[in-house]
């Protein structure tokens, strides 16, 4: 049986997703890259969860894809699983943040740069290596890396295919915040229950319309919803009144009550190679916050 596997758990409101395979440095299979849109799409339908962490095992964030599966990456070229895994990350719901151990290359940046904020330990180490490999990297993952760090910054990282380290990192832009190793998993957890106290729909409308994907349409939606919800009204009355706000607002259920089932039916990519869904892991539920580390 393999080691390799994507593992959730929910404590509270945050969830978090744990990259595994040890005997590779936490790189991901293709199975794995299938297993994530499935695991995301659950956690999206579930109203506990209000944000999300994306992390690597045993001290290693991800070292990339699994080149065992070379004639398949060759073959989808930007229909890959991972960029569609990828893109399933990008458009997440919810708030993710990835906690950025160790080797962060290849693939792992790839999922780092689709979550919304990084948080790195200072031994981190990123890097982008498909001139080393003779690949060309998805055009979709080069643009959104182009659009965090900079066009200059990108050509670099692809061009050189180097290894940055987590001080390069942050003064690129490629992370927000470099830490302590034995500092991360705290301020992590500080962030998330951060996010989670705030207006949901606050939070949701900033993630489109920073992302780009909010039309003029939808933000007349979205400010529609402020109305109707009574949120900022909420809000305003807590800080007149010194006390935390009681926001109200969820986001309308847009999807089935058999998630998973729903999203493989528009995306079945995602199923293994037996036709079968690849299903997600029961999520655990827990009193301690400090899962990833």
């Amino acid at each position: 049986m393999s080691d390799a596997e994507l593992t959730v758990t929910v404590t509270g409101t945050v969830a978090t997703v744990v990259i595994r395979n040890p005997a590779r440095r936490n790189a991901l299979t293709s199975a794995m890259w299938r297993q994530l849109p499935v695991l995301l799409d659950g956690l999206e339908a579930d109203p506990a969860v209000r944000a999300l962490v994306l992390t690597g095992a045993d001290g290693t964030f991800c070292a990339g894809a699994d080149l065992g599966d070379l004639d398949e990456l060759l073959e989808a070229g930007d229909e890959s699983i991972a960029v569609a895994a990828e893109e399933r990350l990008a458009v997440f719901g919810k708030p993710t943040v990835a906690a950025i151990e160790g080797a962060c290359v290849g693939g792992g940046c790839q999922l780092a740069v689709a979550c919304d904020l990084r948080l790195a330990a200072a031994d981190a180490r990123f890097g982008v290596p498909p001139a080393r490999l003779g690949l060309v990297y998805p055009a979709l993952t080069t643009r959104r890396l182009a659009r965090l760090v900079g066009p200059s910054a990108t050509k670099h990282l692809l061009f050189t295919s180097e290894l940055v380290d987590a001080e390069r990192a942050l003064r690129i832009g490629l992370v927000d915040e470099v830490l302590p190793a034995e500092a991360l998993a705290a301020r992590v957890a500080k962030v998330t229950s951060a996010i989670a106290e705030r207006s949901r729909l606050t939070v949701a409308a900033a993630k489109e319309i920073i992302d780009g994907r909010a039309d003029d349409a939808r933000i007349a939606w979205w400010h529609g919803q402020v109305r109707a919800s009574g949120e900022a009204r909420e809000g305003v009355a807590a800080a007149n009144e010194r006390r935390p706000p009681r926001f109200g607002w969820t986001p309308p259920v847009l999807r089935d009550a058999r998630p998973a089932e729903a999203f493989l039916r528009v995306h079945p990519e995602v199923a293994d190679g037996s036709g079968r869904p690849v299903t997600p892991e029961t999520s655990v539920r827990s009193s301690s916050t400090d899962h990833w580390s």
